[in-house]
């Protein structure tokens, strides 16, 4: 490895996200090309890197550097041009020119250790100059904390993080306790502060890492669904994943509950271990959805059915009695929950419960936990339906650093009326802060199908509801003569039922494509949507088709199907541009889909007037319009018009989409649904999980595979179990017993 002293002349490129920079440095009389991770990096600072020399095919020789190291510049010079490239706020060229005028060789440690000297200069008061010896000193405590880091490849966008929470003296807070990292900072594991332990010596049996080993293993199960473990499971888990003994961690449990970082719910002889964050969620949407419910409206029922004939003259329709009845106990109930299947009218029975209470004043709010899903709501209905998060105006706090929601119990939503579809998406966390910010003597009518596979996030909101038997809840089964007119909706009931689909009805919509290998699954898909779909009923590829499958691994998995279709739908091709991030090579024509919220994020809408905002949402989807190599950026374009352009460092919120998971589709409505049906594990390949694909279908639903693998998803119905108690909590608070931790 080689190591080079020089000044930095020029920064010809920075990423402030993930610190990759070039830059030209000076050594003596030589100006060399140094490309690398480099963060915090200005114009005038000496550095010491070390690296070796790499010959790029279009910019020649260059200096790849794979450590660094600053060093405060010596002479007059270097100080001027150090301080003038604007590395310390409120000191440009002119102020960095009198203050070295003054100082000389000394201006550094002036600035650092007597920064009150520097209101000796004309035109910098006191304030000022104790203001540079700050920014200076903060600077100089960042570039330790970078370096302290790198070795363990944490990025500067990470280094910035750590530093703005623990301030002074980061680096020896760490030492002291490496796990605050993962407990304290969002993105960083536990692994990676247990290995930095490790390099520093920190004990196996550390009370800081059992105590981080703890809420690792529970911020694990949150990730699958669950809002507690069972205590003696916990430590089990827990022991495995630190190798210490039960004894080490039931002292550790006791600590984290008299913290209150945990609670402990004891129950007909079993512990729940919570974090805080959930069991709190769970006693709030509790207890709210109790005090939300024993509101009732009777007097709104007066003249019901009056006014439900002019609604059905008004729209045309003629209404079930179990459709009359769900809109009844809309206008009796503080809260109500409809539930039912496609093709049951539950679109009809929102727009008739809208056209009743907005002809009497009331004012209505429509949200669905995804965009897609609002944008769908909003089609049905005819009225503007927002994401839950929107709804809430999530924004950032003032410092911008944290994101939050600006109606709580302190600013309450403007409605009389709320009502939330797609429900089943809906995890504790999201409903205990929708429930905050529900004014008393609101309705709440909350609408999703039961049978969907549940949210993505900790709980299982909707079912619980419905288990408790607290709440009201309207249940709708049956199939509408128009429903019933497909396939789709006719195999969806008959599939949730535990019964066979009918298949390959002519000029039906419901199809089965026989194939044994995965080889042949995959071919036929491919030809499906290249070929025989479009030419046979005229259905666009790009915009119409969507492969769901229940994997994102293996032959038939999301990853594999991605390659092979963006092989004859988006070919490669010299005019289209691309860029290969992980194992995926995204090209420009792509079909891409947003994996995670992003509230920062900057739209247009071109063909509106320059329209712009801000948010892109888990589960939208686009068309990539360009990429820019050089620029280091994408540009999608949305399927409601909204350009969108992604910097390459945030590249991993960004999936191709020619295939998607089962899971991802949730929320979702396409035109034609392929989805592969092939052996698979158990827990997995299940009735809800074909159920859901197969609802998310409009016009065609396309099985391709094995019979007998499609009859074993039919008759294995077995549900994830999720450990969550908001049903029990409901049922021991309408008791009169309230939920107690220890």
């Amino acid at each position: 490895m080689i190591t080079i002293e020089g000044t930095v002349e020029e920064i010809i490129y920075s990423n402030e996200v993930n610190g990759y920079t070039v830059c030209e440095i000076r050594k003596d009389k030589d100006v060399i090309t140094a490309v690398g991770f480099m963060p915090f990096v200005n114009a005038g600072e000496v550095l010491k890197i070390s690296g070796r020399w790499v010959t790029h095919p279009d910019y020649g020789e260059q200096f790849k550097v794979e450590m660094y190291e600053k060093l405060l510049p010596k002479t007059t010079e270097a100080i001027e041009k150090y301080l003038s490239s604007g590395l310390i706020k409120g000191v440009g060229p002119a102020t960095a020119k009198k203050i070295v005028k003054r100082f000389g060789e000394q201006t550094l440690e002036i600035i650092q250790h007597y920064p009150t000297r520097l209101a000796e200069i004309k035109g910098i008061n006191l304030e000022k100059a104790k203001k540079i010896g700050q920014v200076f000193e903060e600077q100089r405590e960042l570039r330790d904390v970078v370096l302290f880091f790198q070795e363990y490849g944490i990025s500067p966008t990470y280094c910035a993080k750590i530093y703005k929470t623990f301030g002074t003296n980061t680096i020896e807070q760490i030492k002291e306790n490496p796990y605050r990292l993962c407990d304290e900072i969002f993105g960083i594991s536990f692994k990676t502060a247990d290995r930095i332990a490790k390099s520093l010596g920190i004990a196996p049996e550390s009370k800081y890492r059992i105590s981080s080993g703890v809420k690792y293993v529970l911020s694990q199960a949150a990730m699958d669904g669950h809002t507690f473990v069972d205590e003696e499971k916990l430590k089990e888990y827990t022991s495995q994943l630190l190798d210490v003994g039960i004894d080490n961690i039931d002292d550790v449990l006791i600590s984290l509950m008299l913290k209150k970082a945990i609670y402990v719910e004891r129950d007909e002889g079993i512990s729940k271990v919570y974090l805080s964050a959930f069991y709190n969620a769970e006693l709030g949407v509790c207890r709210r959805l109790l005090e939300l419910s024993n509101i009732k409206f009777d007097g709104n029922i007066d003249d019901f059915d009056e006014r439900i004939k002019e609604v059905q003259k008004k729209e045309g329709i003629i209404l079930a009695d179990k459709q009359k009845e769900a809109i009844r106990e809309a206008l009796k109930n503080g809260v109500l929950v409809i539930t039912g299947g496609p093709g049951t009218g539950k679109t009809t029975i929102i727009k008739s419960i809208i056209a009743l209470l907005e002809a009497e004043g009331y004012e209505l709010a429509l949200a669905a936990p995804t965009g897609r899903a609002a944008k769908r709501m909003t089609e049905a209905t005819g009225y503007e339906a927002k994401t839950i998060h929107r709804l809430l105006e999530i924004g950032y706090t003032t410092d911008e650093e944290e994101l939050v929601f600006a109606r709580t119990e302190a600013n309450p939503l403007e409605a009389d009326v709320i009502i939330i579809d797609e429900m089943s998406m809906v995890d504790i966390i999201l409903m205990n802060h929708l429930l905050k910010a529900v004014p008393v003597g609101a309705r709440l009518i909350l609408v999703g199908d039961v049978d969907q596979l549940p949210s993505v996030g900790p709980g299982n909101v909707l079912r619980d509801i419905i288990r408790s038997e607290v709440i009201k809840t309207v249940k709708l089964s049956e199939i509408f003569r128009q429903a019933e007119e497909s396939m789709i909706v006719v195999n969806a009931h008959k599939i949730n039922r535990g019964e066979k689909p009918i298949l390959n009805n002519r000029d039906k919509d419901f199809f089965f494509v026989s194939r044994s290998s995965y080889n042949d699954i995959v071919k036929t898909i491919v030809d499906l949507c290249q070929r025989r779909i479009p030419d046979a009923y005229g259905f666009d590829p790009m915009k119409h088709i969507q492969v769901l499958t229940p994997m994102r691994k293996g032959p038939v998995g999301v990853g594999s199907l991605n390659i092979e279709l963006q092989k004859v739908l988006n070919p490669e091709s010299k005019s289209k541009n691309q860029k290969v991030f992980r194992d995926y090579i995204f090209r420009e024509g792509d079909r891409v889909m947003q994996i995670k919220n992003n509230y920062n994020l900057r739209w247009e809408k071109p063909a509106e007037k320059g329209q712009s905002g801000t948010g892109v949402f888990n589960g939208d989807m686009g068309i990539i319009q360009e990429i820019d190599n050089e620029d280091q950026r994408i540009v999608v374009c949305f399927d409601d018009e909204r350009l969108v352009e992604y910097d390459f460092t945030i590249l991993d919120e960004l999936e191709p989409a020619f295939a998607v998971t089962i899971h991802k589709s949730q929320g979702s409505e396409f035109p034609v649904v392929i989805l592969p049906v092939f052996p698979g594990p158990k827990v997995l390949m299940t009735r809800n999980l074909l159920y859901t694909a197969i609802t998310r279908a409009r016009e065609m639903v396309i099985l391709v595979g094995a019979r007998d693998c499609l009859d074993d998803m039919i008759e294995n119905d077995r549900e994830t179990k999720r450990n969550s108690d908001l049903s029990g909590k409901l049922r021991k608070c309408i008791l009169g017993i309230d939920s107690y931790y220890l």
